[in-house]
């Protein structure tokens, strides 16, 4: 049988391990010989990623103080990767689950400055099951973009409920959010909600599978807790205050709270009986932030507060606790599941290439994947897997820097780089604690110089700006958010796309224009400042006005050639000239271009423009 015609065959048969074969796909099916019976489609597949929790805390990993009866049972219920590893934050590691490659091949190993956009032309998880016939959505946190063509409607989502940046409640969401009662964007426009935060996300995760549950679909359920700010009722979080401190204890509520609405999802799909055909996974997006979450470290990243199973480090900072995170499979009708533990190196990229196989899903073309599938594998049918090198870096700079941060994993050796190259016997030593690299120099070399080839793999499009377009019929008017600006001080830099020549309209705010805030307020309410106008500058163009009437922004208008550009937003104080950046821009075509205005108009080169200045 030809591969296509094989691939035919198993989206008839509804699930399947394609680079297993026919045979296998079957056999890992739990269907054997012709007596088996065999699903009328292919299954549905619901991916719940949550934001800073740790590996330790769940109680089935041995935690002392959360409690996750509902995560507990899918434990006893599931496969789990033992040794699953993600990027170190979140943008980067969202990056990577969605396109099955590393995250800084998608332009993305950032959470702010325009280095947590995602690449226009990458393609996505969502992409490749909508293409396949799958209905898509998703609910929560997105945080690789909010204009076009970066939100998730534009990269192959058909349902999106989502907050804005990367965290509920700062100042570039929804003004006013503060997980409860919030205003979230439904396909990009404000809807008002009431209830907690992470109750609206499983809310409309139910309404979907329940309206979709005669046909094929993906979901990712992509929550923002336990992120900070640690907001949750007290109920969830008292039970923990005689045990830790208040943050702990706000943390733990959340993920108990979280773990109550797992719950939820869990009955709703027995109830509507999808429990059998749908692929669950449950993973995290990093390890546990050591500031404002779940764990408290020392100078050297070892333990004072929380529970880490054992592991140093924690998200962003390094080491295995940064990276290394849970992941539980079910899938019974596949027999995916039964408590069993998987130990080898696997990571969130690995993720997209499975569900291609298992769901029988047409592989992107020109698409090579960093990704392993891992069907084999979690199918038992398969006693080999092998070896593999994989690396993790932090580098939350606008332009990476090599040897920043990294860390080469292999089965048995972490090599970390810090202030210099430390080596780990990550199976004799779990916590990091002993340093081998002075034993070991044969080993340091060697995962040096794959580290090497590595970086000179992934390196050659980082100088590749991903570009807001602006003027787009796909997203007219739209608001540029400083978040996703290249800044440095206070000047704020978008790298932007002019889709179409025209007269353009710029309105500079400090504050988010449903917040009606005046530009010389501080958030507390007070004039606390006297900029007296806004400035702006895109490619050659420069010009400035005074503030509006009402004291909340400044307008200007420009004839706008097509193309790339940058484009600079700031606010003046005539006397003193203190400067002070624009928080957001919100941009208007207005129609065609007057040919006499636009004629001298020249861009500016990003490249040269964000080397000098950021």
């Amino acid at each position: 049988m030809s591969d296509q015609s094989r691939r035919e065959f198993l989206k008839t048969l509804g699930t399947a391990a394609l680079s297993a074969g026919p045979l296998s796909a079957l056999t890992g099916l739990g269907m054997t010989g012709c007596g088996g019976s065999v699903k009328d489609r292919r299954p549905n597949v619901i991916l719940v990623l949550t934001d800073d929790q740790g590996y330790g805390d769940i109680g089935a990993h041995g935690s002392p103080y959360v409690k996750t009866p509902v995560l507990d049972g899918l434990h006893r219920e599931s496969v789990r990767l033992k040794n699953f590893h993600v990027d170190p934050c979140c943008s980067p590691s969202r990056a990577s689950l969605l396109t099955g490659q590393y995250s800084a091949r998608s332009g993305v190993w950032h959470t702010i400055g325009g280095r947590s956009l995602l690449r226009k032309d990458k393609t996505t998880i969502a992409d490749v099951f909508r293409s396949s016939g799958y209905r898509t959505a998703i609910f929560g946190k997105w945080h690789l973009g909010d204009n076009y063509p970066f939100r998730p409607q534009d990269r192959g989502f058909d349902e999106v409920l989502v907050h804005g940046s990367g965290v509920v409640g700062n100042r570039w969401d929804y003004w006013g959010n503060d997980y409860f009662d919030d205003t979230y964007y439904r396909n990009g426009v404000p809807e008002k909600f009431e209830g907690y935060c992470n109750t609206i996300w499983f809310n409309e995760t139910i309404k979907f599978i329940e309206s979709n549950k005669d046909r094929p679909f993906f979901c990712f359920l992509s929550t923002n807790i336990p992120h900070a700010p640690l907001n949750v009722e007290d109920k969830y979080s008292e039970p923990y205050r005689s045990m830790v401190s208040d943050r702990l204890a706000d943390y733990y509520g959340m993920v108990n709270k979280f773990d109550e609405d797992m719950g939820r999802l869990l009955e709703a799909m027995k109830r509507l009986n999808l429990e059998d055909n749908t692929i669950l996974i449950f993973m995290t997006d990093n390890g546990p932030c050591p500031w404002y979450g779940g764990i408290v470290i020392d100078e050297d990243g070892f333990v004072l507060e929380g529970y880490s199973a054992g592991m140093r480090g924690g998200k962003i900072w390094g080491y295995e606790n940064a990276h290394r995170v849970p992941c539980f499979i079910r899938w019974p009708a596949a027999g995916i599941g039964g408590g069993r533990d998987v130990g080898n190196l696997t990571a969130h990229f690995d993720w997209l290439p499975t569900l291609i196989d298992w769901c029988g899903l047409e592989k992107p073309e020109g698409v090579e994947f960093d990704g392993k599938s891992l069907a084999p594998l979690l199918s038992d049918r398969e006693s080999s897997w092998p070896e593999r090198t994989l690396f993790v870096h932090n580098q939350r700079v606008d332009f990476p820097v090599k040897y920043k941060d990294y860390q080469v994993l292999t089965e048995r050796w972490r090599l970390i780089k810090r202030e210099g190259e430390e080596l780990y016997d990550i199976n004799d030593d779990p916590g990091q604690r002993n340093n081998t690299a002075g034993q070991h120099p044969d080993v340091v070399e060697d995962l040096h110089n794959r580290y090497e080839d590595w970086w000179a793999d992934i390196s050659g499009d980082m100088d590749i700006y991903p570009m807001t377009i602006i003027g787009s019929d796909r997203e007219n008017p739209l608001t540029l958010y400083s978040h996703d600006a290249h800044s440095k001080d206070r000047d704020r830099i978008w790298v932007i796309d002019v889709e179409q020549d025209g007269a353009y309209r710029f309105r500079l705010y400090r504050w988010p224009r449903e917040s009606n805030k005046r530009i010389n307020e501080n958030r507390e309410g007070d004039e606390a400042f006297a900029y007296d106008m806004g400035r702006l500058r895109i490619g050659n163009f420069e010009t400035s006005s005074g503030i509006s009437s009402d004291g909340t922004h400044t307008v200007v208008e420009a004839h706008i050639k097509a193309g790339s550009t940058c484009l600079e937003a700031w606010f003046s104080d005539s006397e003193t000239a203190k400067t002070a950046g624009a928080e957001f821009v919100l941009v208007e075509r207005l129609g065609s271009s007057d040919p006499s205005e636009v004629f001298s108009y020249k861009p500016s080169d990003p490249d040269s423009l964000l080397k000098e200045r950021v």
